[in-house]
């Protein structure tokens, strides 16, 4: 393949083209040997759940007074994951961040499959998922109604919204590169499919107007949930009165939380596309510059709110609060504890320099990390903060069974099984931005391929 840089204007506007459609109408190996074995974990996930629904919840690891574990850890973290899709695609869209236009589409498509995945575990978590849908507001002949001052139904509210507005938000950007890929690809169900998707886009300058002003409406109205859902969750926790629970940092800590491990999954999942559909060209080093120094931002300003945790738990004279965090340090939890300090506050600042930026291979461990990192920020919150409340006596271990761990691990190939087929079925790179960077072809430029 000749040097994307040597080509003229109009040859990049059809390679950008070219790289799609082979994208979308050209299945490898490869692929379909990380689709079967994604779907062999997927398969031991569904298993494990429909083993817990024959058996019981007893089968989970939860033991007095911890009844919140893996499954509610697996929620907040996966409701994280979904933030820097918005922030990427509406967030940076606003502030014209040019980075951002060759990623956006793949953290859009994380968004709502990781939306999709955390929705799971407050279902799976009920032990009767058939009576899931006693969270929704709706009058019922049953004459019952939910308790809006719970906590847990301001989450019914905060991801369902933030599930709505991710999805639209998703496809009203994908109609142009729908619309072409629908003029180009063959097979009357493939035809008939990306036609009814592309909603009749014609591609005239009366639909650019107004799908330009669409677009922005729909980025100022996405933003604020960047904020608003994970604060949401996060009062899950703060409006308790359990020590490491009970206090107003939570927000600001969650929602930047949240950021920091969502920019991360972005690069797991950007470097090994990169490679095997050899998008170098359009996937550059300079998307995942921008990403590693606001990554770096966001591990500073989670690290300082650890430490601010422990200095308010001193400086507060709380007994309990304290005892609480001298137990994350040093308690049965201990090695999960450190395991969240050093993956999320010392392993991002290796990204201050440019060669471990620009080292893919580093990159992609340093991303992993991360993400283990925020599980375990879950983990620790959640768990240790029940295994140690007040009274002595009701204190407790809990250990995950084999059942929450397989589901776990299922909920993972749920969430890449989603991605796997949105690659190989709609645009994972957005057309007309990309070609907004590009240059401009001349009306005849000597190698045009391009009318």
């Amino acid at each position: 393949m000749s040097d994307f840089n040597s080509l003229t204007a109009s040859q990049k506007y059809s390679h950008l083209n070219n790289t799609v459609m082979n994208m979308l109408t050209k299945p490898s190996w490869g692929w379909w040997t990380i689709f079967a074995v994604d779907m062999l974990f997927l398969a031991f996930g569904i298993y494990c759940f429909i083993y817990q629904i024959y058996t019981g919840l007893g089968v989970a690891g939860y033991s007095h007074p911890v009844l919140w574990g893996v499954y509610i850890t697996n929620f907040v973290f996966w409701v994280g994951i979904a933030h820097s899709g918005t922030l990427i695609s509406a967030v940076l869209f606003l502030f014209r961040a040019r980075f951002r236009m060759s990623i956006y589409r793949i953290a859009e498509a994380m968004t709502v499959f990781a939306v999709a995945t955390a929705g799971l575990f407050p279902i799976i978590h009920l032990g009767r998922p058939w009576n899931f849908y006693w969270l929704l507001p709706y009058p019922n002949q049953r004459g019952l109604w939910v308790n809006f001052d719970s906590p847990l139904l301001w989450d019914v509210f905060a991801v369902s919204t933030y599930a709505t507005i991710s999805s639209v938000f998703f496809f009203i950007g994908m109609i142009p590169d729908i619309a072409a890929i629908r003029d180009t690809v063959v097979g009357k169900v493939k035809k008939t499919f990306y036609s009814v998707a592309s909603l009749g886009w014609k591609g005239s300058s009366w639909e650019w107007g107004h799908y330009t002003r669409a677009y922005f409406y729909f980025a100022c109205f996405a933003t604020p949930l960047v904020i608003s859902v994970h604060s949401v969750v996060s009062w899950d926790f703060a409006m308790a009165n359990t020590p490491g629970w009970h206090t107003t940092i939570f927000p600001p800590y969650f929602v930047a939380g949240a950021i920091f491990s969502g920019l991360a999954m972005v690069i797991t999942l950007c470097i090994p596309l990169r490679k095997i559909f050899k998008l170098e060209d359009y996937i550059t080093m300079e998307n995942f510059n921008g990403m590693s120094k606001m990554i770096i931002l966001t591990s500073s300003i989670v690290f300082y709110a650890y430490l601010t945790e422990f200095f308010i738990a001193w400086y507060s004279g709380n007994k309990y609060e304290y005892d609480q965090f001298l137990y994350r340090a040093n308690g049965d939890y201990a090695l999960f504890y450190w395991i969240m300090m050093v993956c999320n506050g010392i392993v991002p600042h290796f990204l201050w320099w440019k060669k471990i930026r620009e080292n893919l291979k580093i990159l992609f461990i340093i991303s992993l990390l991360i993400n283990i990192g925020m599980w375990f920020e879950r983990f620790n919150i959640i768990v240790i903060s029940l295994a140690k409340e007040f009274e002595p006596g009701s204190w407790g271990l809990y250990k995950p069974s084999w059942v929450e761990l397989g589901i776990t691990v299922g909920s993972f190939a749920w969430f890449f099984m989603f991605f796997l087929i949105f690659v190989r079925t709609l645009p994972a790179l957005s057309i007309a931005e990309i070609k907004e960077i590009l240059p401009v072809p001349k009306k005849k430029e000597e190698g045009s391929t391009d009318e």
